[in-house]
């Protein structure tokens, strides 16, 4: 904070951004981009329960040259539900959410202590909470604001319970000291009006600080309209309704003039925000993935890289003496390729991710789970081929390891494995059981309102008819790979425009959706991805819980895990490895025995109806474009299956009648320079492969 603390007036801190999901209407970028407007100096977010956004606000304010409070508005169960006049303990009323703001790391270390236990501890079907136990156990660096409204002691207020209100207060007291500041909120509701005087005559019998503070849902005033109707979408209720819940517009993200006018009267509970910013003096920094340490069966600490080149240098054994080396290649040059290899997974500390990842499919392939052959950059990887990571001989298929890792571009090592989908959790299981519990989880992602979604969660809200809104959303293209925006689809379907330049119903839903679409819609869990730590999970992250799901995930979304400092494993869990293994076992029941992996890769019938496209239900080759260039290709070797899966996609599409008309001897291959034709002749002077762009670079640059 670099100006005077009467100059700067007031800060925001107490904000829902949309990762209270359903609830906040204010992204980040747009949070920023109005802080910055009205010239604060600083912001705290402190949505509903969790910490999904904290490292992105951090990273991101922090780059706008805003300083970033990291908080979290938690509901505590006080366990006084009684003394409310509460009939049973579950009615809710023992409850009541308070602001907690990290003022130092051991501050933040407890805030992601406590937003795990609040998803983690709670009954399953039971909403997010802690018990004041929970708080006991250390709120060391936190700050602690009273929450307004709904509140703790507000509630007891309202209620006409000022003796809970004290003991309330006492308790927080005893936690908190000079950390705890009595929040006022101004948003012209009766509640607000009826609990000041009695708020403040607690601060000053008290001798408690007072603090002020808005509580925005949304940006602006204008915001209010679609605001309203994501209440109504979130709780399943309609516009019309009039009990319900609701926010008044004055719960917009208001500038420091208008708080500092709004208090005028009360000048210190504005001053105290300053305060309390320049309390905060920490924020969550972005670290370096921290890999776990592979260990032996027993627990017992292994010299990694040495482990590494024995597996290694072993299990290449094993694939030379029963696979043989690839045509016009050595067993020398596949153990110059493996010393180069390890050379550079040891120089960029990467040999425990190696020995991590073989450790889990060695397990699975031990207990039967089918394995894929590995995918990806990583199949590029000969000590990956050597650890049975994959199934490839890289050397045989021109594979490069620089695609996977390269000194010059430092980044995580990443295997795409997939399990036969029915098996995928019993790895899971295995590695939670492998490195603890509390060091494995799942990832978060968040689903978004999308166009056509948020048209007919709008359309209910204002309760327009069904057959209507159906009609109006389908007009909306639909494109997975790349979603169309409701504005691009506005402007650019006549029928859209007209409906809405006719119809003043049509009108409002379209520019609340506007409004909604893009915010994050719900939290689930990410279908493949897993961290593993080298600690207790929520000292690096904070966790949750997904309904569906008896494991944690992580509150960070898969772009934020790494930045905080954990390891991601992607297992993925695949139909067809679940339907070859069904088929094995079915064949075996008829006494004809299977083994997939020794199935020869020359086989002439597999070809003659892969040339004719019976191909209905093979991966990745089973659409009725691919059936049709397999039959033009005429497709005779791998080489040729491997190549139309790489050109199979929009741009390089356009090149399949070249390969085919190339491979058919229709037409000559063209090769630009005669340097090149070694790396091109394979795929008759087409580029295809990254690989080969790679290794042209390389020639003809010397």
């Amino acid at each position: 904070m670099s100006r005077a603390g009467k100059d700067l007036g007031f800060v925001h801190l107490h904000v829902h951004t949309s990762f209270s999901l359903r609830e906040g209407a204010l992204t980040i970028a747009r949070l920023a981009k109005f802080a910055l407007a009205d010239r604060q100096p600083a912001i705290a977010i402190t949505d509903s329960n969790n910490l999904f956004g904290a490292l992105e606000f951090s990273e991101k304010l922090a780059k706008e040259g805003l300083q970033p409070i990291v908080g979290i508005g938690l509901t505590i169960d006080f366990g006084d539900a009684a003394s409310l006049g509460a009939r049973n303990e579950f009615s809710g009323l023992g409850r009541a959410p308070l602001v907690l703001l990290a003022q130092s790391e051991a501050g933040y270390m407890n805030l992601m202590r406590l937003a795990s236990q609040a998803w983690l501890d709670p009954e399953p079907g039971d909403l997010p909470h802690v018990k004041l136990a929970h708080l006991e156990q250390g709120c060391d660096g936190l700050i602690a604001l009273t929450g307004g409204p709904s509140g703790p002691i507000d509630q007891a207020l309202v209620l006409n319970r000022p003796e809970a209100a004290e003991r309330r207060l006492q308790r927080l007291e005893a936690l908190f000291s000079d950390r705890l500041y009595l929040e006022i909120q101004r948003h012209g509701l009766d509640a607000e009006k009826a609990v000041e005087p009695a708020l403040v005559n607690l601060a000053y019998t008290r001798s408690l600080p007072l603090v002020a503070a808005n509580e925005p849902y949304f940006a602006a005033r204008a915001d209010h309209e679609a605001h309203d109707a994501l209440l109504c979408i979130a709780d399943g209720t309609v516009i019309g309704e009039t009990e319900r819940r609701r926010v008044t517009p004055e719960h917009r993200f208001k500038t420091r003039a208008e708080m500092v006018e709004l208090f005028a009267d009360l000048p210190e509970a504005t001053e105290n925000t300053v305060e309390i910013a320049r309390r905060c003096v920490y924020r969550p920094l972005t670290r370096k993935p921290i890999l776990p340490r592979f260990t032996s069966l027993d627990g017992s600490p292994l010299d990694e890289e040495a482990e590494l080149r024995a597996q290694a240098h072993a299990g290449l054994a094993d694939r030379i003496a029963s696979l043989g080396v690839a045509p016009g290649h050595f067993e020398s040059g596949y153990r110059e390729r493996l010393d180069f290899e390890l050379d550079v997974i040891s120089k960029m500390k990467f040999p425990g991710y190696f020995l991590i990842v073989a450790d889990f499919i060695k397990w699975a392939k031990s207990q039967g789970i089918p394995v894929g052959p590995g995918r990806g950059s990583g199949a590029g990887s000969l000590v990956a081929w050597s650890l049975t990571i994959t199934d490839l001989d890289p050397i045989r298929f021109g594979l490069l390891f620089e695609r996977f890792l390269n000194p010059e571009r430092v980044s995580m090592p990443d295997f795409d494995i997939d399990f036969c989908q029915d098996r995928r959790d019993e790895v899971i299981r295995y590695v939670r059981e492998r490195y603890g519990k509390d060091r494995v989880a799942q990832i978060i992602t968040f689903g978004s309102f999308l166009a056509r979604g948020v048209m007919r969660n709008v359309g209910r809200v204002l309760e327009m008819p069904l057959g209507q809104v159906d009609k109006l959303a389908k007009l909306v293209p639909q494109n997975p790979a790349s979603p169309v925006t409701l504005a691009q689809a506005v402007e650019n379907e006549p029928r859209l425009r007209e409906a809405s330049e006719t119809d003043e119903r049509v009108k409002a839903m379209l520019d609340i959706a506007l409004r909604l679409e893009g915010l994050y819609s719900n939290a689930s869990t990410h279908a493949a991805g897993v961290v593993i730590g080298d600690r207790p999970l929520h000292e690096l992250v904070p966790l949750y819980r997904d309904p569906k799901s008896e494991m944690p995930a992580t509150q960070f979304n898969m772009k934020w895990v790494e930045p905080a400092g954990l390891v991601k494993f992607d297992f993925l869990g695949l139909k067809t490895l679940t339907t070859l293994a069904i088929t094995v076992r079915l064949l075996q029941k008829r006494g004809i025995v299977v083994e997939i992996e020794k199935i020869p890769l020359d086989d002439r019938k597999t070809y003659e109806m892969l040339g004719r496209g019976e191909t209905i239900g093979v991966f990745q080759v089973e659409s009725a474009g691919m059936r049709k260039a397999l039959a033009e290709m005429r497709a005779d070797r791998l080489e040729d299956i491997i190549a139309l899966v790489a050109l199979y996609r929009p741009g390089p599409m356009a090149n399949i009648p070249t390969y085919c008309a190339r491979k058919l001897g229709e037409e000559e291959p063209e090769y630009l320079h005669p340097l090149i034709e070694p790396i091109l002749k394979e795929t008759f002077g087409v580029i295809i492969y990254q690989e080969q762009v790679m290794q042209i670079a390389q020639v003809l640059s010397g």
